[in-house]
């Protein structure tokens, strides 16, 4: 689809294709060559695409996000098409001399003509760029074959029962250790199974849960199948703290904390509680008093995506907190970048001062490991160690006895193919 000339007429029955390409490096970018510069980024990205794939409609649909409107005789034309434009941005971007390197994530939602009309395929070009953002791969979403992606109105109403069918579950993302090489902890995530449309991702419902004010009963669910989980772990011999994502909009509810308090309390179970620095900019007096709560009770708080939104140490050196975590915009740009590994070895020399220890999520290279573990970072959390797993899957990989080998150009984490079969 790489054409220098117009294709011919199409067929009646041919595709059509929403692709969405987005700058997964721009904050990264933004911060080299400043906002002024950045405003513009966009429009060098879209014309290298219209230089590769014609015809086509493109528009740039938000900072990071430029949006193409293509057609093709078959379903393959859209990898086709893909596979264009991860050639085309292999070469770095050109801006006032300089040259800065774009990754892009792509995604593209594919119809055969007359199948769904545009706002449909619209949604499902979304839904396909949340996939990909989760998995961290490019996605094509073929609509013949995949469930539809529904409107926000229909996933509200379907939420509520969903809670109560229990159709949302967990999975479990270790943090390891790098000094013991060991698992330390792990993180539990929630997933939604839609009867219909299969996996929901959880930027399509957790930020609709907190709209709809589900996100209360949603978060008390998972603490107490965290709890069940934790037992059940304990039981075999793994005694590890599972921390539990707390929304900003709960922070200052402080019925919601008695009773997450209570939960905690009562089951003896190790939780932990991960908040972002944002959530507690929302309320900051009311979010403090009730976080100081939470550590009072022996509960370990975690600041999570350190780094991505409004950091603020007035904020950080009141927090109760015994964990930082480092947000992946800046391990995954680790190596590549002359900027983050200073931000990074900053912060983790910060937070040390500050008497808490250290994760590194999205950790994904052993380049990024190895450069980590020198630099000081106590636990790192991503993809290289593992994916998240269900729970069976996590006691296995547990009973694995799996170790990291870091200072050592394969740092890897060895684990068994297995236990990805089993997640």
């Amino acid at each position: 689809m790489a054409a220098s000339a117009p294709d011919p007429p199409r067929a009646v029955g041919c595709w059509r294709f929403v692709v969405l390409a987005e700058l997964a490096n721009f904050a990264t970018l933004r911060r080299h060559i400043g906002k002024a510069r950045a405003a513009s980024l966009m429009k060098i990205v879209a014309a290298r695409i219209e230089g590769v794939l014609a015809p086509l409609t493109l528009a740039v649909a938000g900072r990071d996000l430029v949006e193409v409107e293509l057609t093709g005789d078959t379903l393959g034309d859209a990898d086709a098409a893909l596979d264009c434009l991860q050639d085309a941005f292999r070469a770095p971007l050109e801006m006032d001399g300089e040259l800065h390197q774009a990754h892009l994530l792509l995604a593209v939602a594919a119809s055969p003509a007359g199948g769904i009309e545009d706002v449909q395929l619209a949604d499902e070009a979304d839904a396909a760029l949340a996939q990909a953002r989760a998995e961290g791969r490019r996605v094509v979403r073929d609509t013949t074959r995949e469930p539809r992606s529904v409107d926000k109105v229909t996933l509200r109403r379907e939420l509520a029962d969903a809670i109560e069918r229990e159709e949302v579950f967990l999975q479990y993302q270790p943090k390891v250790h790098v000094r013991r090489q060991q698992v330390a902890s792990a993180e539990a995530l929630v997933r939604w199974n839609h009867p219909r449309r299969g996996l929901v991702q959880p930027g399509s419902f957790i930020e609709l849960a907190e709209e709809t004010q589900l996100i209360g009963p949603l978060t008390l669910w998972t603490l107490r199948r965290v709890i069940a989980d934790q037992a059940t772990l304990a039981s075999g011999g793994h005694d590890l703290t599972i921390f539990v994502n707390i929304s900003g909009q709960l922070l200052s509810d402080g019925r919601f904390i008695d009773e997450a308090c209570r939960l905690i309390a009562e089951s003896g179970a190790r939780i932990g509680v991960e908040i972002t620095e944002t959530s507690v900019i929302r309320d900051p007096e009311s979010a403090i008093r009730h976080l100081e709560m939470i550590a009072a009770s022996g509960v370990p708080i975690a600041i999570d995506d350190y780094g991505a939104g409004l950091s603020s140490l007035a904020y950080l050196k009141r927090l109760p907190a015994r964990e930082l975590k480092i947000d992946k915009m800046f391990v995954t740009e680790l190596t590549s970048s002359n900027r983050d590994p200073l931000i990074v070895r900053s912060t983790i020399d910060l937070a040390h001062a500050m008497e808490m220890e250290v994760t590194a999520e999205g950790v994904e290279t052993a380049a990024a490991l190895a450069l980590l573990t020198v630099m000081g970072c106590d636990m790192v959390q991503g993809f290289l160690l593992s994916r998240p797993l269900s729970l069976p899957a996590f006691i296995e990989y547990l009973k694995s006895n799996a170790v990291v080998e870091v200072g050592t150009a394969r740092a890897a984490f060895k684990r068994s193919a297995a236990l990805w079969k089993a997640a």
